[in-house]
């Protein structure tokens, strides 16, 4: 498929107009998107975060964090897209390369679904690629994931420690556990993601803590002892949080870390 050639306004996942010509050059400000567009079209990316550690020896330019990104230097790359995310992104860099001149693609993502169609909206409509057959086998994989047996397991899902916060409403790892018959305890919060005092996540009626390891980086000795009695999961950031290829392996892997949660 050849890149479109002619200049053209498109909307993001926000609804702000962008206007984009042939795009061969493409800074990712998000780890799971840069994941993504190296899956599908090597060669591509010039410029990745820090953060970005997927494909492993990704050669490009490295331009800071996802909340302090060295905008001079991505302007310097001179790239045709620069793709960001509403959450991971803040607003005053993204207004700062767009008064560089740049365009730049807002991703928005909740649920699955959304992930879904966000993914190839970015890929086949900003970008100008073929939809990669990784997507279709992500969406394959979690059509066909069994529909859990039994009550949802009622859990905490802590994100960081010091302070104490867990998923609360709407967001993509909760719409994720929630397949995999998850419930969680804070889905209903009136924050996305709220600082909760340990001894209310402790007196919260848990039967699962589930704990990824990423953003902050909680392991077995790390996490399940401030949860006496309750089985911990503990599982990969990376197929919890990231929407990209790694939606193609989430459902078995996260399964099976559920289904080997043991009492602390």
């Amino acid at each position: 498929m050849d890149l479109p050639s002619a200049e053209r306004t498109v909307s993001d996942d926000l609804g702000t107009p962008v206007r984009l010509g042939p795009v061969s050059r493409v800074v990712s400000l998000v780890p799971s998107l840069t994941e993504a567009v190296a899956a599908t079209r090597p060669g591509l990316l010039v410029g990745a975060t820090d953060w970005c550690s997927h494909p492993a020896g990704l050669d490009v330019a490295r331009i800071r964090g996802t909340k302090n990104p060295d905008t001079a230097r991505i302007a310097a790359l001179r790239p045709d897209l620069v793709i960001a995310n509403e959450e991971e992104n803040r607003a005053p860099d993204l207004a700062a390369l767009r008064d560089a001149g740049l365009a730049v693609w807002v991703t928005r993502v909740r649920t699955l679904d959304e992930a879904f169609a966000s993914l190839d909206r970015l890929l086949t409509t900003a970008c100008g690629l073929p939809r990669p057959a990784w997507l279709d086998e992500a969406q394959r994989a979690w059509r066909d994931l069994p529909v859990p047996a039994g009550q949802p397991r009622r859990a905490v899902v802590p994100i960081w420690r010091r302070p104490w916060m867990v998923l609360g409403r709407d967001t993509f790892a909760g719409d994720l556990l929630r397949r995999l018959g998850v419930h969680q305890l804070y889905a209903d919060h009136a924050e996305r993601y709220p600082a909760v005092p340990l001894d209310e996540l402790q007196a919260a009626g848990a039967e699962l803590v589930v704990l990824p390891d990423e953003p902050y980086r909680f392991t077995a000795t790390d996490g399940p002892e401030a949860f006496p009695g309750v089985p911990a999961a503990l599982v990969s950031g990376r197929h919890l949080t990231w929407y990209g290829p790694s939606l193609a392996e989430a459902p078995a892997l996260l399964a099976a870390a559920l289904a080997a949660a043991t009492p602390s």
